[in-house]
């Protein structure tokens, strides 16, 4: 969830723009304005401003926008509800507003039209606005489990200009191999194929590496530069991290869920039992330290099994 805050002095300008039909609109929530029409809406608003002839900029607009990946779950009425929240925290009461919805984007996203002149005609502060509106979106979107988007993927790469543009599409292309590559050999020729080239900075004079530095375009850029989990000692501990994660999806399955009744040893020993049988049949998975370990597991069972007779007696 992230908002886009707006201030102006053209009601009418900020109303034509919110209840554009082309944007395929929907009016979700709204409060002290006469809601008939364009214009009955936008007179409610300047007859309210005249209160306070001081302010020059009164119009308050307020974009919010969710995730796609939340889209199932924002209903109208869930999503009014989190704007008129979102409100509440910012302090935004005690005047006219309309929230309407828009459906001309990929991401679900709310327009708020408020009036920065009070009911009693006082100004609505916005001190420090941009900076409360990011905690409290940030608060939101943890409270009602919503999708945190990554800053990076929601830039427009289409829009960018060199050499930002390059950076982002490196990003991209870093955030995909890093993640499925278990050494550095591995990792450094998949970004050659894809013209990418990678430089280490080394301590001194020595071979003790530092950093890293790719070169895209013919731009050179920092690893932590593009982003900070791609500094050279974050790339070595998430490649770390798929070696041995590889390791263990290697080793056979040992399943050890508990069950809720008395037959919780036999039936774990049957699933164990089975589990490593599944292995019989393809010599090369099972080897005589698997055999050791399934006695081991077996002899466990039964030990257990004559400590609960014991208790039982």
């Amino acid at each position: 969830m992230m908002a886009k805050i707006v201030h102006g002095n053209n009601f009418k300008g900020v109303v034509d723009y919110i209840l554009d039909k082309d944007k395929g609109v929907q009016k979700i929530a709204a409060n002290g304005l006469f809601m008939e029409n364009k214009d009955t809406i936008a007179m409610s608003f300047n007859i309210q401003s005249q209160m306070n002839g001081k302010v020059a900029k009164p119009v308050g607009h307020i974009a919010l926008s969710f995730s796609k990946e939340d889209e199932p779950r924002l209903t109208n009425h869930v999503m009014a509800y989190i704007a008129l929240e979102y409100m509440e925290k910012m302090g935004l009461r005690n005047t006219q507003f309309f929230i309407a919805r828009h459906f001309d984007k990929e991401h679900p996203h709310v327009h708020i039209a408020f009036n920065r002149i009070g009911n009693d005609g006082k100004t609505i502060s916005d001190k420090n606005e941009r900076l409360r509106s990011t905690r409290i979106c940030r608060e939101l979107t943890l409270k009602y489990g919503l999708h945190m988007a990554g800053g990076k993927e929601n830039v427009k790469r289409n829009r960018l200009k060199e050499p930002d543009r390059t950076k982002y599409r490196l990003y991209d292309i870093l955030k995909a191999e890093v993640g499925r590559c278990g050494n550095w050999n591995m990792l450094v020729a998949n970004l050659n194929r894809q013209g990418v080239e990678v430089r280490f900075k080394h301590k001194g004079h020595t071979n003790e590496v530092q950093g890293v530095v790719f070169t895209m375009n013919g731009y050179h850029f920092n690893g932590s530069k593009v982003d900070r989990r791609f500094s050279y000692s974050k790339i070595d501990a998430a490649l770390l991290r798929n070696r041995n994660e590889e390791r263990m999806n290697l080793k056979p399955n040992t399943y050890t869920s508990d069950m809720p009744n008395a037959s919780a040893d036999t039936a774990r020993g049957e699933l164990f039992s089975g589990g490593l049988g599944l292995l019989n049949g393809y010599g090369s998975s099972y080897n005589a330290a698997d055999a050791e370990a399934n006695q081991e597991m077996e002899e466990l069972l039964r030990r257990k099994k004559k400590r609960k007779k014991g208790l039982r007696l």
